[in-house]
């Protein structure tokens, strides 16, 4: 079933127009009819399932037939801070992320980076990639489109608050760090909000990680493998979707044991 989000709330009892920036979607590429059925989330980001009646490519009406009420998004805000990678990869990085229950991304200029995003540029960019986040959010049945922002600097991010706050760090990996990510998802508590700073291709300069320690981050290894630029978001990720959704129990895990 076509997933879409509405920008402005729409009645649960009677009929109504789909947003307008469904129509092409709906009647033109699925070339839906009346009587098919879509889900429409709510601004609320509740989600329902809508039958469709009317539909022509400038105006499509339907009515709610109930509510989805199955779990998607993960129990802790998490936001994944990276600097900016080359190339195509934080396209990359903000799909797989979204797709993995990533709630915010930011990029940001670091010491080692190869890459740099002109400053005539930048806003053209993250609105690329806010764009790749909605069809991803779309996909994946999301709730929440995640947002996307761009930062100037390590410094910007260190002033941010969170419950959690991690730096992966590569030299930590080589040292055989491999206990503090852990330890850090089991101190966890739903609705906690988390960001994992994690470094370009070059990596994060010590003066870099030591001035978000500073700032109440943790430094940690990703396993005993050095990551890709593009793969270590997703490995935190899936790491904290095992310990809050799959953990044997219940949905969320150790979340719920506490």
């Amino acid at each position: 079933m076509q997933h879409y989000f509405s920008s402005v709330p729409f009645s649960l009892t009677a009929s109504f127009a789909l947003p307008e920036e469904t129509y092409r979607h709906i009647a033109t590429v699925m070339r839906m009819q009346a009587g098919d059925q879509v889900e429409l989330v709510h601004p609320d980001r509740r989600c329902y399932v809508v039958e469709l009646e009317e539909v022509s490519p400038h105006r499509i009406t339907g009515h709610v037939v109930r509510e989805v009420t199955r779990p998607v998004e993960l129990p802790v805000e998490v936001t994944i801070t990276c600097g900016v990678p080359k190339k195509n990869k934080a396209e990359w990085i903000v799909q797989k992320g979204t797709e993995l229950g990533a709630t915010h991304f930011v990029f940001c200029d670091s010491q080692y980076a190869v890459a740099k995003w002109q400053a005539s540029k930048q806003a053209r960019k993250v609105d690329r990639l806010q764009k790749i986040v909605q069809g991803a959010a779309e996909q994946s049945h999301r709730l929440v489109i995640p947002t996307v922002e761009y930062v100037p600097g390590i410094e910007a991010v260190a002033t941010q608050e969170y419950a959690v706050k991690l730096v992966a760090y590569e030299e930590e990996a080589k040292q055989g760090e491999v206990t503090r990510l852990g330890q850090q998802v089991q101190a966890l508590m739903p609705k906690d909000t988390v960001n994992v700073v994690i470094g370009p291709e070059g990596g994060l300069a010590p003066a870099e990680v030591t001035a978000l320690q500073r700032a109440g981050y943790t430094a940690v290894g990703l396993g005993p493998r050095i990551l890709r630029a593009e793969t270590a978001p997703l490995y935190v990720l899936a790491a904290l979707s095992y310990a809050t959704e799959l953990t044997p129990g219940t949905r969320m895990g150790v979340l719920e044991d506490k």
